[in-house]
């Protein structure tokens, strides 16, 4: 009997060593972001990635790869902080043994950060004054009043609350949002990982602001510049104000807008299904191993 009981306990200790082999052994499946991505580009360049693996999926959205990430057992991908993990079924990965949260970023502790940038379309190129007038007013209640912070905040984005000015302080500056802006239609566009602090701050501001008409049209940090000062400026997409979820290049000539600059910060996040317990803490060493394709299983890890 007392064999016959050791045999067992050793049978089911060789299934479980088993089980857990398979899973370290199973393939990872990339996921990635489109190039006009400002997360991918901001991922890339902070990790130090050269080449990614062709062996990559493709995703359209930050959206689009948590669904993505979380529908693939063995998927790693990257994400906003503003992602709500728990609904996506996600977990957040460490970096270099570093938590992603707002005080992390906000201490420089964590460095897989970016910014939230945005620019608008020049000075007189907005259809008319009012809507130049209300663009300007939306703007100074996003970048610098408490109120537009706290929504910001609220909503995912990293920025300092106590920085900011009263709005009652502000308005003053803008009378535009005491008339009736109903008839006027701000439409912004760009990165898609800004769409939901941008959404929440327009949201909170439109009663503020004559009740005016808001439409988003949000496709990746490349169009930010396009659909405002760039090629794609007076097409069927055209828009007020672009956004990118990093620093705008070089060759993006913001200056030429009526306002350009930065309303918050981001962490841009590593994530694996959360089914997938073995993965907590990633350096960034690893991860050129893992996107680059030369890390085939996560045995291979080290």
């Amino acid at each position: 009997m007392k064999k016959l009981l050791v045999s067992a306990l050793a049978l089911l200790v060789l299934v479980g060593c088993g089980a857990q082999g398979s899973k370290s052994s199973e393939s990872i499946k990339v996921y990635t972001r489109d190039g006009s991505s400002g997360t991918r580009e901001a991922f890339e360049s902070i990790i130090g990635l050269e080449s990614l693996t062709s062996n990559s999926a493709e995703t359209t959205s930050n959206g689009d790869m948590a669904k993505q990430v979380s529908s693939s057992p063995a998927g790693i991908g990257y994400v906003s902080l503003t992602t709500d993990f728990e609904a996506n079924e996600l977990t957040p990965v460490s970096y270099e043994g570093v938590n992603p949260t707002v005080e992390t970023v906000n201490n420089g502790t964590y460095k897989l950060a970016r910014p939230f940038s945005f620019v608008t379309r020049a000075a007189g190129d907005f259809g008319s004054q009012e809507k130049e007038q209300l663009v300007a007013a939306f703007l100074d209640y996003l970048v610098n009043s408490t109120e537009g912070r706290q929504v910001v905040l609220a909503a995912g984005g990293i920025v300092d609350v106590g920085a900011g000015k009263p709005w009652s302080e502000l308005k003053a500056n803008h009378p535009i949002v005491d008339q009736d802006n109903s008839g006027i239609t701000l439409k912004t566009g760009g990165s898609t990982s800004v769409d939901k602090t941008i959404t929440a701050a327009v949201q909170s501001f439109i009663p503020m602001a004559g009740n005016f008409k808001f439409e988003p049209n949000h496709t990746g940090s490349g169009d930010g510049f396009k659909r405002t000062l760039g090629g794609e400026k007076d097409g069927a997409n055209a828009i007020d104000i672009g956004f990118a979820s990093r620093a705008f290049k070089s060759e993006e000539t913001v200056a030429s807008g009526l306002m350009s600059g930065e309303y918050a910060k981001d962490a841009v996040v590593v994530v694996v299904p959360v089914k997938n317990d073995a993965i907590k803490d990633l350096t960034a060493a690893q991860l050129v191993e893992i996107f680059s394709g030369n890390a085939k299983t996560w045995a291979d890890i080290k």
